[in-house]
């Protein structure tokens, strides 16, 4: 059962790493890596669920798994964070796209990645009130360009509020699942 969980969780972050390869953003084939390394981790998580989850595997397995699912939590949360942006757009106008709205929000990709580091540290570290703290900073820091009213004509204010909720909510709950990976105690 070790094998098989530490071998979804790899094959989970080398589709993360290939969803990041097509040049357009919320892609179709993105879409379907992303819904892959999905599988990945599901299929993972109900094989801990099934068993014992971690209690009783070798500590260096425990690491591997532990690197593995921190990789996956930051590399994948960007990829599935777009697809589901793309999915959202697929019936908006222009100005009510969340991928307009990136204009607006810049360096989301960035802040993403350092979003699900801290989150995935926090929960494996066993402080969950770390979640707190990253959406209260960030939450913050992304004040000002929520409410600004200086925004381009082409996005509308509520595509900019839009984005940041649906990413902040899809990037957390990944990272958060990752981590679950190794609480399965």
């Amino acid at each position: 059962m070790t094998a098989l969980v530490l071998s979804l969780t790899a094959a989970g972050l080398v589709l993360a790493v290939l969803a990041w390869v097509p040049k357009a953003s919320g892609s179709n084939l993105e879409i379907a890596i992303s819904g892959l390394m999905l599988a990945c981790l599901a299929a993972a998580g109900v094989l801990l669920l099934a068993g014992h989850g971690v209690a009783g595997w070798p500590e260096r397995w425990w690491n591997v798994l532990l690197l593995l699912g921190g990789g996956l939590a930051v590399t994948g949360g960007g990829p599935l964070t777009t697809s589901v942006l793309a999915l959202v757009d697929r019936r908006n106008t222009r100005a009510q796209s969340t991928q307009q709205a990136g204009e607006v929000l810049r360096g989301g990709a960035l802040i993403g990645s350092l979003e699900r580091t801290a989150i995935y540290a926090s929960l494996v570290a066993g402080w969950p009130e770390g979640i707190a703290v990253v959406l209260a900073i960030k939450g913050l820091a992304r004040y000002p360009e929520l409410r600004s009213p200086d925004q381009p004509a082409s996005v509308t204010p509520q595509a900019v509020a839009e984005r940041f909720i649906i990413g902040t909510f899809t990037s957390v709950l990944w990272a958060v699942t990752c981590a679950g990976l190794l609480r399965s105690h």
